[in-house]
């Protein structure tokens, strides 16, 4: 069967789910299901819609394919790039708060987070007067290109982006083989069981050691963004207890916080308030945002509802930035 592969490692990532140490009810199991729905979506995807010499961009990511605890203000957008090779990003800016690209040096894994080889924002790029852009760069290496998208405000006009590699630019694919398609089910279902195993360990390293319900000062994210910083912790709340962070207003374009449930994923954001950004939050006159994170509406503006989530993960992001921040800038 040209489809086992992918078969079997679908019953490898729902034992890896269903043995998960941090299940504690049927809803953690319930919830750790829904998830590897996504993921496999994803990764069947990405491996049937992908082609090496003509590349195009797709979303891995997404509010019904998440991992990685998505940010719900940022589109995802990506592909593999091989190494010299000459490759050109077109587009048109839009009116999002920001657009970053990243070159990654690799895949995350359970053991290794990749190297950035080069990550900046629009800033850096020469933008005709209609929002127009072309962005030329050859990989020294095999990479993993990821474009962000991030929004304050979800109305915002959308950008769009399109990769080309210029020696293949303007012809088709060969027909499907019966070995490509063999090697496609195969690739995704390697890709499954490596993304289930990642994102289940990722919270191990940068998360789960810090002392329960605290916040790291701002820092840059691991694996991430040269221009963001990131301030993250993990949070255990009976249901009449609540979580009040308190931070400065910011001079950083975009601020955005959220929960992650212990499956490393954003929370429903379409149809509950599981994150806020700087836009979308209230200040207060002392010139402070105060959240509250609860699983009962405490009858404030800045209420993040947990969901029934006792526990989970709490993350702020900060981007776009132009100086470096400090510990005062944070929680």
């Amino acid at each position: 069967m040209y489809a086992q592969p992918l078969t079997d490692a679908i019953s490898e990532a729902e034992q890896l789910v269903r043995e998960a140490s941090f299940i504690e009810s049927e809803a953690d199991l319930l919830e750790g299901l829904q998830y590897l729905a996504g993921c496999i979506a994803a990764c069947t995807h990405v491996a049937f819609d992908y082609d090496r010499d003509h590349p195009f961009l797709h979303s891995g990511t997404g509010p019904f394919t998440k991992m990685g605890l998505d940010n719900p203000d940022t589109m995802y957008f990506g592909t593999r790039v091989v190494a010299g090779h000459e490759y050109v990003v077109t587009g048109t800016r839009g009116t999002t708060t920001d657009v970053s690209f990243q070159l990654l040096g690799g895949e995350y894994t359970d053991e290794v987070v990749p190297d950035s080889e080069t990550a900046f924002d629009d800033r850096k790029l020469d933008i005709a007067a209609d929002g127009t852009f072309e962005w030329r760069f050859t990989p020294d290496t095999n990479a993993q290109l990821v474009i962000r998208e991030v929004y304050n405000d979800w109305s915002a006009q959308r950008g769009n982006f399109a990769i080309a590699r210029t020696d293949t630019a303007g012809t088709a694919p060969p027909p499907l083989t019966k070995e490509l398609i063999e090697r496609r089910y195969a690739t995704a279902g390697k890709q499954l069981v490596q993304r289930v195993k990642t994102w289940l360990q990722f919270p191990k390293w940068f998360y789960d050691n810090l002392p329960v319900n605290t916040l790291t000062a701002p820092r840059l994210t691991p694996g991430g963004l040269a221009t963001q910083y990131s301030s993250v912790g993990h949070y255990d709340l009976p249901p009449d207890q609540a979580l009040i962070l308190t931070l400065p207003v910011t001079d950083a374009p975009y601020l955005g916080f959220q929960l992650g449930s212990l499956w490393y994923i954003s929370l429903d954001y379409i149809n509950h308030q599981t994150s806020l950004n700087g836009t979308q939050a209230q200040a207060d006159p002392d010139g402070k945002i105060r959240i509250v994170v609860a699983d009962q509406s405490p009858g404030v503006t800045n209420w993040i509802e947990t969901l029934g989530h006792r526990k989970g993960y709490l993350q702020f992001r900060w981007q776009r930035v132009s100086r470096q921040l400090t510990e005062a800038d944070g929680p």
